[in-house]
C-alpha cells in the first residue's frame, strides 16, 4: 500500500510579505489568502497599498490580513512591521523577502532603464540598489528572526533572481531591429547576487533554532511585455516562453507549509530551465 502524499497546507499560518503589491507580491498575497493564511501586506507605496487592499476587501475577511507602510531600509519601520504582525496575529510563522528595485522591461519599464554600458552606469543607482535589495533584505530579516527566537521557530523565504546565478545574456535586450539596446544595468546583479548566500548562512545560523531559511529563484514574469521582447526571449529560454505569475504559486505554497520541513538553505530555481544552458 503506497503512503499518501503529503498535504502541502498554510491554513492558519500568519505571512508578512514585503514588496506586497508588486507583480509577484499581489499574486502570492492572493494565493496565500485563498488558502488560509493570515497575510501582512508591506510595501513603501501609499497608494499601491490603499488600491490592493480595497481590492482585497472585495473578495477576502478583512480580519486575515492588513496593510501595512513599510520602508524596510529602515530598522524603525522594520521593527515595527513585525510588532504589528504579531499584536494582530500573536505570531509571525513566515516572512518573505520580496521588496526590491529591479529594472523592467516591460511595456511600462523600458523607458525608465537606465541604458548607461558598465563603464559609464551611475554609482548613485548601484548604491541605491544595495541599499535595498541587500541591506533591506538584512533590516527585514534581522527584525523577523528577533520575533522567531522568541516564538521558538520560523521561516524565511528570500526572493532571489537567475541574476543572482549567472549573468544576464545581454544579446536578450537587442531586438536586432537598429535600436539602441538597454542593457540589463549592473545594480541588480550585484545587490542580488548576495542572496543564495545570505539564505544558507540564515539557514545554517539558526538551524538549531528551528528558523529555516530558503530562497525561490523566479525569472521572466510575463507582465505585457512587448513582442519584440516575448519573441527574442523565446529563443533563449529552454522552454521557449516566458513564465505566468500564476506558476509561482506552487514553489511559494511549497516552502511556507510544512511540506518542506526538511529544506532548509535550499536555493529553488523556477526558471523555465533558464540556468541550466
Amino acid at each position: 500500500m503506497s503512503t499518501p502524499e503529503p498535504e502541502i497546507s498554510i491554513a492558519g499560518k500568519t505571512i508578512l510579505i514585503t514588496g506586497g503589491t508588486g507583480l509577484i507580491g499581489r499574486e502570492i498575497v492572493t494565493c496565500f489568502l485563498e488558502q488560509g493564511a493570515q497575510v501582512v501586506v508591506g510595501d513603501i507605496v501609499d497608494s499601491a497599498l490603499e488600491t490592493f487592499g480595497n481590492e482585497l476587501k472585495t473578495k477576502f475577511n478583512e480580519a486575515d490580513f492588513f496593510m501595512v507602510k513599510c520602508d524596510i531600509t529602515n530598522e524603525n519601520e522594520a521593527g515595527n512591521i513585525v510588532e504589528a504582525t504579531v499584536k494582530k496575529f500573536g505570531k509571525l510563522d513566515v516572512l518573505i523577502n520580496n521588496a526590491a528595485i529591479d529594472a523592467k522591461f516591460d511595456q511600462t519599464g523600458t523607458d525608465s532603464v537606465d541604458s548607461s554600458r558598465f563603464e559609464n552606469y551611475p554609482i548613485s543607482l548601484l548604491r541605491k540598489s544595495v541599499e535595498v535589495n541587500l541591506n533591506g533584505t538584512v533590516i527585514m530579516t534581522q527584525a523577523a528572526c528577533r520575533q522567531m527566537l522568541k516564538q521558538g521557530y520560523g521561516n524565511i523565504i528570500n526572493v532571489a533572481s537567475t541574476y543572482s546565478m549567472v549573468a544576464p545574456n545581454q544579446a536578450l535586450y537587442d531586438f536586432g531591429d537598429g535600436e539602441p539596446i538597454r542593457y540589463k544595468p549592473v545594480d541588480y546583479i550585484a545587490s542580488k547576487s548576495f542572496v543564495p548566500n545570505f539564505t544558507r548562512y540564515i539557514a545554517t545560523y539558526y538551524a538549531k533554532e528551528k528558523i529555516r531559511c530558503n530562497a525561490i529563484v523566479p525569472h521572466a514574469i510575463f507582465n505585457n511585455h512587448g513582442e519584440k521582447f516575448t519573441n527574442n526571449f523565446s529563443k533563449f529560454s529552454p522552454l521557449g516562453r516566458m513564465s505566468d505569475r500564476s506558476e509561482l504559486r506552487g514553489p511559494f505554497l511549497l516552502l511556507a507549509s510544512e511540506s518542506s520541513s526538511y529544506m532548509t538553505g535550499s536555493v529553488l530555481t523556477v526558471d523555465g530551465g533558464w540556468t541550466a544552458w
